[in-house]
């Protein structure tokens, strides 16, 4: 049955617009035609950025109980429409409904903690008389937002990362002007419909899609955004702190998390959490396993328990409930998939299971021997491969788990609170699980990561204090 192709709208400055162009949503897994999307032009950011600058200055203070009541309503709407969402997430995207109703809690959440963050945006008192001559004076700092934010989202969860730009940035007082991924703008057009049916201020609110070099470049160097927010590939992340000039940016970017399994672990808790890891959303998770290093008097064990879950996981319609691994973003993301598999096998690797693609289908894979320098074992794959190896000690395992560009998040399976604990010191991440893999994450905890992983800590907290700056007040009085 053919799915009635939506001619959709986007919310430039509050109002639903058209543009001159439009393109093309497709369902990956099957190439069907969901969705026309406008097409936004430069002019179309532009106008845009003034709208959200405008409305921002006119506001002057937006009151707190206001912000509240406005996100309390978007997750009332998000609630009544979940199975929507999730529709709409499952359809234009790569997750399967059951991994998409998962993405609506989640992001419901999101929103909610945004609303009771927004209470809590506190300053506090500072002792100037701690400084001699400064006894008549007494003060206090307080935050306040920057302004307009601009934001540039990623594809793999459509839902939850707009929510983690545009909730913060609602709950803090700021306007915000975003740019969806491309191949999945629907459910960021979804959620900006929740905000306009919440009451949300006219011009607070753009999502404004299109194409990255054009209006991203434009949304980017404006100098009407004092912040810009990312969540995406290195390369691109690192452009935009080249363009960007001053502005305040918080960058979440790539990752090759690994899991470090030691032989007083849990063996099926391991083997279990490695699996769910690695091949959730068919591997396009930026915090997903991609490197497990196994102690080598239980690896042939852990391999084989890999190997058969692995094996069993159901690879198909990902509308239907009892499927595991649905389809990658596209076709040409699964040819690259299977080009670096390729490549890695050219180079010694063997392949334990999988490694056969089927149009934007890859199956879940587990590589062995894979040498240190292969560009899989280096960068971020992206897709559900994952790698295995033998290690002597722990010692050894940190060291090559640390051998990367990317520290984001990592996992390590034991039993024993002094290896855990050495883990903890030394592992160089914005986040390691113990007990857990690499994936794991609530929205309210600091997210980010070191090296070439990011820039700065999302999870709602912690945006809004990258979305708000300080203000330092001193009265001098005559006592």
């Amino acid at each position: 049955m053919q799915t009635k192709v939506k001619t959709m709208k986007m919310l430039l400055g509050g109002v639903w617009t058209d543009a001159q162009d439009t393109f093309e949503v497709r369902n990956p897994q099957n190439n069907e035609l969901i969705a026309l999307v406008p097409q936004a032009s430069k002019e179309d950011m532009l106008a845009a950025i003034e709208k959200a600058d405008q409305t921002y200055k006119k506001m002057k203070s937006w009151p707190t109980h206001e912000r509240i009541k406005v996100l309390n309503n978007v997750v009332d709407y998000m609630r009544q429409h979940k199975e929507e969402f999730a529709q709409i997430i499952a359809s234009e995207g790569s997750k399967t409904i059951t991994e998409a109703r998962g993405e609506v809690r989640r992001a419901t959440q999101t929103i909610q903690i945004s609303a009771e963050e927004a209470r809590r945006i506190n300053g506090e008192t500072i002792n100037f008389d701690q400084n001699e001559g400064s006894e008549d004076r007494v003060g206090y700092y307080y935050r306040f937002p920057v302004g307009v934010i601009g934001a540039i989202t990623p594809f793999n969860d459509p839902l939850n990362l707009v929510a983690h730009k545009i909730g913060p940035a609602i709950a803090s007082g700021n306007a915000i002007v975003l740019k969806p991924a491309s191949v999945t703008p629907l459910s960021a057009l979804k959620l900006a419909e929740a905000f306009i049916e919440a009451g949300l201020p006219e011009g607070l609110l753009s999502v404004i899609p299109g194409p990255g070099k054009e209006i991203g470049d434009t949304l980017v160097t404006h100098s009407a955004i004092k912040m810009v927010t990312f969540t995406g590939g290195s390369e691109a992340g690192e452009r935009i702190t080249q363009i960007s000039g001053t502005k305040k940016v918080s960058m979440e970017l790539g990752s090759n998390s690994p899991v470090i399994v030691l032989k007083d672990a849990d063996m099926d808790e391991a083997v279990s959490s490695c699996v769910s890891g690695s091949f959730s959303a068919a591997g396009q998770n930026c915090i997903g396993v991609q490197r497990i290093y196994v102690d080598k008097e239980i690896y042939q064990t852990f391999l084989k328990g890999v190997v058969d879950l692995a094996s069993q996981l159901n690879v198909g319609d990902k509308m239907n409930e009892s499927t595991d691994v649905g389809p990658m973003i596209n076709e040409r993301e699964a040819i690259r998939v299977e080009n670096w598999v390729e490549q890695a096998v050219d180079e010694g690797a063997v392949i334990a299971v999988g490694g056969k693609r089927n149009g934007a289908f890859y199956s879940p894979t587990v590589l062995t021997n894979v040498p240190s320098h292969a560009r899989i074992a280096q960068e971020e794959i992206f897709g559900p491969v994952v790698i295995m190896e033998a290690v002597d000690d722990l010692e050894e395992a940190v060291e090559k788990a640390n051998n990367v560009n990317y520290g984001l998040q990592a996992g390590v399976f034991t039993n024993d609170i002094q290896k855990a604990f050495y883990t903890i010191k030394h592992m160089n991440v914005g986040g390691i699980m113990i007990n857990d893999s690499s994936d794991y994450r609530i929205d309210e905890m600091p997210f980010g990561g070191t090296k070439n992983s990011g820039i700065g800590r999302e999870g709602v907290r912690y945006a809004i204090e990258s979305m708000t700056e300080q203000k330092v007040v001193c009265f001098k009085l005559k006592m």
